[in-house]
């Protein structure tokens, strides 16, 4: 009998592994439970693509072993449509053919499948891959946990101040639209969506009587302040996925003339990331009500910024760009509508 290391667990330490197995072969379908079951996983059958898809988006499994010759749906459809749905894409995917050709391996791979099993299945071949990605998929579960906390910890800090609702969704979708017009690529975009939700999580470390405070901050509160976006970067550091963040994330106070912080960057020293997020941030902050000011109507918003940007403060290519941007965008003149008075 296996040991118990050989019954991992996804997710929790009492949780076996679910393994949702699909072929229209009743023989394989047996033959692959009854030997992933003997290893404590466990484990779904269906007999066609379309069961498959419905346990997968129903009955969120730990990893999907497909025979590819399958009646309504193929295994390199049902891949396919795994792998386009964010609530399934994470999950492994193994493909088991009796199909060898170079062809169907490239059709495969561009399905987006993980792995691959030629019939007759091998057990041990079986179970190495099972468990190798059953690994990886543990270890990107604890990243989106890891994620899903951050974002918890971002948006509770936003929630401390009853002026700032809504701010970080804003900007993450601002950012976005912006980072398209401009033609950034997708990872720059990824990185500027997760920023736009975690870009002041370094507030967590700022005393509320600083954050909350109506008045103007005295040097010494300001300086604590300026601290933010260093400790922020420090908290989303451990995070791989974060990697393209992280400028954002410390250098979205930067000003075009070096007088921004934390480190006084100047113009092209800026990226551009984070020149993106600066633009949407000081927009979004004018158009949102204040202790101290109600908030501007987007015109005078965009007014304010044009004056700014010439004075070195902001980029303004980008300043134009996002006013373009805002003027020909329903969804966002949508957004911008809701946030003025």
């Amino acid at each position: 009998m296996p040991g118990t290391s050989d019954r991992p667990a996804s997710g929790g330490e009492a949780r076996p592994a679910h393994v949702l197995v699909a072929d229209d072969s009743a023989a394989n379908r047996e033959l692959l439970s009854e030997l992933l079951t003997s290893y404590g996983y466990k484990v779904t059958c269906v007999e066609d693509g379309e069961e498959a898809l419905e346990v997968l988006r129903h009955q969120p499994a730990d990893l999907a072993l497909l025979d590819v010759l399958m009646p309504r749906r193929t295994g390199f459809a049902v891949c396919r449509a795994v792998k386009a749905d964010p609530a399934t894409r994470l999950t492994p995917v193994v493909l088991v053919t009796g199909l060898s050709n170079v062809e169907d391996r490239i059709q495969g791979i561009e399905c987006g499948a993980d792995d691959f099993l030629n019939k007759p299945v091998h057990k041990e071949e079986l179970l190495a891959r099972v468990r190798s990605l059953l690994k990886l998929k543990q270890i990107t579960d604890e990243m989106e946990n890891a994620e899903t906390v951050l974002f918890s910890l971002a948006l509770s800090i936003e929630g401390k101040d009853p002026y700032t609702g809504g701010h970080c969704d804003r900007l993450a979708k601002y950012s976005v639209a912006l980072a398209e017009r401009l033609g950034l690529s997708e990872a720059e975009k990824v990185a500027l969506r997760r920023a736009g939700i975690v870009h002041d999580v370094g507030k967590v470390a700022v005393p509320e009587q600083i954050l909350l405070k109506e008045e103007a901050l005295t040097p010494d509160e300001r300086r604590v302040m300026e601290q933010h976006p260093i400790i922020g970067e420090r908290i989303c550091a451990p995070l791989k996925s974060f990697r393209l963040a992280l400028p954002i994330i410390r250098h979205h106070h930067e000003k075009m003339n070096g007088s921004g912080y934390p480190d006084g960057l100047k113009a092209a020293e800026i990226p551009v990331t984070a020149a993106v997020m600066t633009v949407v941030d000081v927009y979004d902050a004018l158009t949102t009500d204040r202790p101290y000011r109600r908030a501007l109507p987007s015109e005078e918003a965009l007014h304010i910024m044009r004056g700014e940007a010439a004075r070195g403060w902001w980029d303004g290519a980008l300043v134009k760009e996002f006013e373009a941007l805002l003027c020909g965008s329903a969804p966002l003149a949508a957004e911008r509508a809701s946030s003025t008075p």
